[in-house]
């Protein structure tokens, strides 16, 4: 007979036991992944690598990424074919870098003085509907958008010190695709190369400067050296970066590991928000390897009137861009009617 006491201790508290159980690990061997970041291995080690290495080790061998640094794999404007068809499962990046055949490609990376500071990118992605369009955009092609965060603010980096607009005519700058179209407005000659040679082509002359990053990555990956000269003005106060998959290999992985892959990803946001918010005022201030150069207010204006204009006109391209460039737009405009701290002027 099954008293009271019996079905408390074998049957409620068995039960109990069973519902704190972790999922059990599905037969056969562990899935496994391979993804590519846009990064080389210096910037890569803070980046992406944290995130991966804490997947891992939670899966506890249900599942493992293996990362590759840029180019490593396949070249990064390849990425976007390459995950697509399968050569590997899952990318970071912005969609200009990997060349993402979608409509919001040209937000990518750096829009021009859409984004004040790194906030403004979670805010505008979860809070102004750039996640529902990216994900629609991505579905369409076969991609699993997993999620966008912030990474730094774009400066010049050059071998001559940049004082006026007039300073950068003519210069070979390494940037990113729409960066590098807004920038030719004012005479800056746009390079593209591969990510690792970039040191090199600044000591050989092949580039006279980089519009690539924020002074935290100039010194982390060796170009504040080889450079000297850091503009602080700049051209977008954020980075957009996203994490992606194929969506045939996102379908087959548990829903549990789906949700730690998210909060790991998410976490890498998070740590990118404070290391380069933290890099960015103190190399500023304590960094030996670059001086320091700033246009006037009154002349920068011009370069942020430039960019609105620029907006505009990717907005006419179709009706996708015209909903993404609305967005920034109303975005803006309750950042600086809310003035500071959101905005300053």
């Amino acid at each position: 007979m099954t008293t009271r006491r019996k079905f408390l201790t074998h049957g409620a508290l068995a039960a109990g036991t069973t519902a704190l159980a972790a999922p059990a690990i599905a037969q056969g061997a562990p899935l496994k992944w391979r993804m590519q970041t846009y990064a080389g291995s210096a910037l890569g080690e803070h980046v992406c690598k944290p995130a991966i290495d804490a997947f891992n080790k939670i899966a506890n061998g249900q599942m493992e990424i293996e990362l590759f640094y840029a180019d490593q794999l396949v070249p990064t404007a390849e990425l976007f074919r390459a995950m697509q068809n399968g050569t590997i499962d899952a990318v970071q990046s912005d969609d200009d870098s990997m060349a993402s055949p979608t409509e919001v490609t040209v937000f990518g990376g750096y829009f021009p003085f859409a984004l004040r500071y790194s906030l403004d990118v979670p805010a505008l992605f979860n809070h102004y509907g750039l996640d529902e369009i990216w994900k629609e955009q991505y579905a369409a092609q076969g991609i699993q958008h997993i999620s966008a965060g912030s990474w730094d603010p774009c400066n010049f980096a050059t071998k001559q010190p940049i004082n006026s607009l007039a300073d950068l005519k003519g210069k070979r700058v390494f940037t990113f695709p729409t960066a590098g179209r807004f920038l030719s407005k004012f005479g800056v000659v746009p390079v593209t190369l591969p990510w690792e040679d970039i040191e090199v082509a600044l000591q050989t002359g092949e580039l006279d400067g980089v519009a690539w990053s924020g002074i935290t990555e100039d010194y982390t990956v060796g170009w504040a050296g080889a450079t000297g000269h850091f503009l602080t003005n700049s051209i977008s106060g954020a980075w957009i970066g996203h994490f992606f998959a194929n969506q045939k290999r996102w379908d087959e992985v548990p829903d549990h590991l789906k949700e730690l892959m998210k909060a790991v990803f998410d976490q890498s946001h998070y740590y990118r928000q404070h290391w380069y918010w933290s890099g960015e005022a103190k190399l500023r201030v304590t960094g030996d390897k670059m001086k320091l150069t700033t246009i006037l207010a009154e002349e920068w204006a011009t370069v942020e009137t430039a960019a609105k204009e620029f907006w505009d006109e990717i907005a006419a391209e179709s009706e996708v861009k015209a909903r993404v460039v609305a967005k920034i737009k109303e975005y803006n405009e309750a950042m600086e009617k809310a003035g500071p701290p959101y905005r300053y002027s």
